[in-house]
């Protein structure tokens, strides 16, 4: 989902006029692995962009999104990630969901946040590839003012995590771990496939053992309140073709992932069961006890509420546990609208 953050922060800019001096005389001296008129690499990979990322050998020096990084440490690639950008840890210091099982005090940080991007830092990884997802067509978390310093830096890989079903992004960044290098038939992550395809099966048991329950995709922030379509994303389209009743807001805004509400419009909607975006930057259901909307909602008087994970890490280890928790909730919940 896109970050309801992304209208409403300011993006903060990354270098003074003295440090983007700086920067270039370093990507000069770095250079891009492609130049130099060697001959077309031995490594090449086809993103969902439709660009060829290419060179000499497998990458070995990666940076990524963190969800994307943890992605490709539960393929087995964990060796190979030396920096992450997004939000990796929270303001207490503890490391954040996306993060996943990747250590990332072993790991260079660019930016915890929207709009960071520490791109001197990043040629000072020396890396061979950066790889991102991809919520709409651009790289996810690249800042749009200092992409073209980025993405000149090395070859980069986006895979798109919308408008299909959460399997298809996840087979991608299983691919494109292959190609990397990763064992895909590893007891790991074959242990991995098989618990998520479990855990999918249990949702649509979970479904038709308990029909009729009306779910609400949503996600809390300060002054708004959003109530997700499952028309775009991923895991709510996958979500949906299990069997799971899924609100559909009848007025989304342009990007088509969410309507906004104000919390005095709260009761638009009724649900027997939310989802609420556990991510670090959204409020919680003790922050939202305060709003009194919220505190009336059937759901939540049922004390039906049940995390979401809107991002989640791409791998069969990282969305296993999600289906499994989305199983149990369904299973237990009762109607109450």
């Amino acid at each position: 989902m896109r970050s309801p953050l992304t209208s409403s922060l300011s993006r903060r800019g990354l270098l003074t006029a003295g440090g983007a001096l700086g920067l270039g005389a370093l990507l000069a001296a770095c250079g891009s692995k492609d130049d130099g008129g060697s001959p077309a690499g031995s490594w090449t990979f086809t993103d969902d962009r439709g660009q060829i990322a290419t060179l000499d050998a497998a990458p070995k020096r990666i940076v990524a999104f963190i969800g994307v990084a943890a992605a490709l440490h539960d393929l087995g690639l964990g060796d190979r990630v030396v920096g992450v950008f997004g939000p990796t840890t929270a303001a207490d210091g503890t490391k954040d969901a996306q993060a996943g099982d990747l250590d990332v005090s072993k790991v260079t940080v660019l930016g915890n946040a929207w709009g960071e991007f520490n791109v001197e830092e990043y040629a000072k990884l020396n890396p061979d590839l950066l790889v991102s997802n991809m919520f709409d067509d651009t790289l996810w978390f690249v800042p749009a003012e200092s992409s073209e310093k980025i993405l000149g830096l090395v070859p980069s890989v986006g895979i798109k995590t919308f408008d299909m079903p959460l399997s298809k992004p996840i087979d991608r960044f299983a691919e494109l771990a292959g190609a990397i290098g990763a064992d895909l038939a590893s007891p790991a992550t074959a242990e991995a496939k098989t618990r998520f395809e479990t855990a999918a099966q249990a949702v649509r048991e979970a479904t038709a053992a308990n029909p009729g329950i009306k779910v609400m995709a949503c996600a809390a922030w300060t002054d708004l309140f959003y109530v997700s379509t499952p028309a775009r994303n991923s895991d709510l389209i996958f979500f949906k073709e299990l069997g799971v009743d899924l609100l559909v807001p009848d007025s989304v805004n342009a990007d088509g992932y969410f309507e906004e509400l104000s919390y005095e419009n709260l009761d638009k909607y009724d649900a027997d069961l939310l989802l609420l975006d556990e991510r670090t930057q959204g409020l919680q259901p003790a922050q939202l006890a305060e709003k009194p909307a919220w505190a009336k909602l059937p759901a939540v008087e049922a004390g039906q509420i049940t995390p979401w994970a809107p991002e989640p890490r791409f791998s069969y280890a990282g969305c296993a546990p999600l289906l499994e928790r989305l199983a149990e909730s369904i299973a237990s919940a009762r109607k109450v609208v």
